[in-house]
């Protein structure tokens, strides 16, 4: 002792500090986690006795988003260390864990199987593309950017770049693709609410709401942090514990992930035989009538409109001369009031109207064999070969696009700040990866596991026995799920169900036919998933509002309780403003979250990377290298993607580049990005040495050790 410096004197005490908290944290969530268990056995013995299952739904709803409430008010703040980033004292495990929770977001716990289920192998490249992600992160970025010490990624920005002026078009791309990315947690967050309780979507939305304002409201990161490792422990065990059930019920073995490849082996034969299946061929026969009444209907939308009304109306007439019943007669009234008002509602009514019914005159219900890698044959005519190598050049697209986007999106990246050290930084990227790929690993099982079900036991069933689940989906939102005798011979066939992707998960226990306690933790997990996510994102929104924005560019003598203050109020109304646009249900929950990838990658990746990696990068090079590569990511989407397409006005014709589809527009954004920052910088005068030399001592530890570059 009599040797020991001021210096390694208080790094034992740091280290000893840190022991006991960690020590603590071990204690407090093992507590919880035995605690939720407790919790979900007496749900299930009081689902035994007779408690109906609305008021299960309303007890998982208020025991989690109270639960959430609590950690959030345990843990309010108005330091800005730690509402910014928790203080820097996360443990690499813990944080590893919120980053798990803070990435499983609606759209990886409730849309990756469902696109799992409905495209087969071309889903893998979700998995493939997020999960690859994270080794950027860890190779090229967290530990890096942990090093430069600053708050949030647009900070990073001003820091390295030397000016407002980055920082600020960091700001815009982190609102960009962090509200994109928003609105599709809290869309998740209205469908699983409404599933619970039974209120209207657009309650469902706000009633959700409050759950994510009570712990980022109050608390920030340090309140955000600890929700989402209590968050990431609902979600995991929810995901896993029906995927196993389906598994032990179809082959006896508990481990799905190991024996999925067998009963995809009895999908693919199951498949085999409803291709020949007459029954199919015959609602497959009906659709594509009903697809060439409506082309024939297109072809003079004015004369069939006036022959559409003028039989509705002889219809009307011949009922009431008959004297039929009251019934019949309105059911022709509702009928001839239902037709579109005018030639364009008409156009706009029966394009949609052949659209869907030209996309399930495919087999399997227009779903591709799961197994089969692309469309199209590299051996077979000169279509099929096109079809195969566009398919697989959109393939390799998406799967750069989320592993790029993975690597950039600012919420993520922010979470390596609030580590202590570089090398805990380091750590809590491989902790993420693992909790990560316990449920990416699980995904794919329990996509087949959940067709095999559908194949098998499903298809074939009596209307009349169909499982209440079914019509209990159906009523949530009939896109997610409807049914209807087409061939009216009282069978379901595959072609009579459309199901959507987003209920796959949601529905995997009633299909498995568990209790519905349940469905109910299934549904509180993937609530935890779309919470967690949605906090981490409007933290980002309205710190680069308030930390990057106000206090570094508007007020920079803004006390710390002043700025907490602006982020909370910011944070309000960023929230109702995504509630707003989630409850119009722009688009599916994977659209909306791939965007945010794409406007990601090209807005930021290219700037990071050559930041950290290449002292010449400039001021100049960095700012129109961003603006280029997200202007261009952004306008190839505008004009490619239905759903902007409306929103923006466009009506020129569908050009796509190279086929690639809109989601993957970020391929054309990133060399771009970097292109541009690279000639640029090259004509541009070179950084301050100062920005030079701060560069290097990053890159190389020996030289500098952890940096803080607040004071920069």
């Amino acid at each position: 002792m009599a040797g020991m410096t001021p210096e390694t004197g208080g790094g034992m005490f740091e280290a000893s500090s840190n022991a006991a908290f960690r020590k603590q944290l071990n204690k407090v969530y093992a507590w919880y986690t035995g605690g939720f268990a407790l919790f979900v056995i007496v749900l299930a013995i009081l689902e035994q006795m007779g408690l109906p299952r609305n008021w299960i739904g309303y007890l998982f709803l208020a025991a989690t988003v109270l639960l959430y409430a609590g950690i959030g008010v345990m843990s309010r703040t108005n330091d800005a260390a730690e509402y910014y980033v928790a203080g820097r004292r996360v443990p690499a495990f813990y944080n590893g864990m919120a980053t798990g929770a803070d990435w499983m977001s609606a759209a990886s716990f409730i849309g990756m199987a469902g696109t799992l289920y409905l495209t087969g192998y071309g889903g893998l490249a979700f998995i493939m593309g997020w999960t690859g992600g994270y080794c950027l992160v860890a190779l090229f970025l967290a530990p890096y950017l942990r090093k430069f010490g600053q708050f949030t990624i647009p900070d990073f920005l001003g820091a390295r770049y030397d000016g407002n002026l980055p920082r600020f078009i960091g700001i815009l791309a982190a609102i960009l693709c962090s509200f994109t990315y928003v609105v599709a947690q809290i869309y998740g967050v209205g469908l699983i609410t409404t599933r619970l309780t039974g209120v209207a979507f657009e309650l469902g939305i706000f009633l959700g709401l409050g759950g994510i304002l009570v712990c980022s409201f109050l608390g920030g990161m340090r309140a955000v942090t600890w929700t989402q490792v209590a968050q990431y422990i609902i979600l995991i065990i929810a995901y896993l514990i029906p995927v196993v059930w389906l598994s032990v019920k179809q082959t006896g073995v508990p481990i799905p992930q190991a024996i999925y490849g067998y009963q995809l082996q009895k999908v693919t034969e199951k498949e085999k035989a409803l291709r020949e299946d007459p029954k199919e061929k015959e609602v497959i026969a009906i659709f594509k009538a009903r697809a060439d009444e409506m082309d024939a209907k297109l072809k003079d939308v004015k004369g069939a409109l006036e022959a559409d009304r003028a039989t509705a109306t002889k219809k009307i007439e011949d009922l009431k001369a008959a004297n039929a019943p009251a019934a019949d007669v309105n059911a022709a009234e509702k009928a001839l009031a239902g037709l579109p008002k005018d030639e364009e509602a008409a156009k706009k009514a029966w394009t949609a109207a052949k659209t869907a019914a030209a996309a399930r005159t495919a087999p399997l219900a227009g779903m591709p064999a799961h197994a089969q890698q692309f469309a199209g044959d590299p051996k077979g005519d000169e279509k099929a070969q096109k079809a195969y190598d566009t398919s697989r050049r959109n393939f390799l697209a998406l799967v750069f696009c989320l592993m790029v986007g993975t690597a950039a999106l600012p919420h993520i990246l922010m979470r390596y700040y609030t580590t202590p050290s570089v090398k805990e930084a380091r750590s809590s990227v491989t902790w993420s990866l693992f909790f990560i790929f316990l449920l990416y690993f699980t995904a794919p099982a329990l996509a087949v596991l959940v067709k095999y079900e559908v194949f098998t036991v499903l298809v074939g069933t009596p209307f009349d026995k169909l499982p209440a689940w079914v019509s209990q989906w159906a009523a949530v939102d009939p896109t997610l799920l409807s049914v209807t005798d087409v061939n009216k011979d009282g069978i379901l066939q595959l072609g009579e169900m459309r199901i959507g992707g987003d209920i796959i998960v949601l529905a995997t226990p009633e299909i498995g036919g568990l209790p519905y306690v349940i469905s109910g933790m299934v549904a509180a997990g993937g609530l935890a998933a779309a919470l967690s996510t949605a906090d981490g994102l409007l933290l980002t929104i309205a710190n680069a509002l308030s930390h990057d924005l106000y206090y570094k560019m508007i007020d920079p003598n803004a006390s710390t309780a002043r700025r907490v203050m602006i982020s909370k109020v910011l944070l309000l109304v960023v929230a109702l403003a995504a509630a707003y646009v989630a409850a119009q249900k722009p688009a599916d929950i994977l659209f909306l979250v791939s965007a945010a990838f794409s406007f990601a990658a090209a807005a930021f990746f290219p700037a990071l990377v050559l930041g950290i990696f290449w002292k010449r990068a400039t001021k100049w090079g960095a700012v129109i290298g961003m603006v280029g590569g997200l202007g261009v990511t952004f306008y190839y989407m505008v004009t490619t993607q239905p759903w902007l397409r409306g929103v923006f006005g466009v009506t020129s014709p569908i050009e796509l580049w190279y086929g690639i589809l809109p989601i993957s527009a970020g391929v054309f954004g990133v060399p771009l990005g970097f292109a541009l920052i690279i000639v640029v910088s090259l004509l541009t005068p070179a950084p301050r040495r100062e920005i030079q030399e701060l560069v290097e001592h990053v890159r190389y530890p020996s030289l500098a050790g952890d940096i803080d570059t607040r004071a920069t």
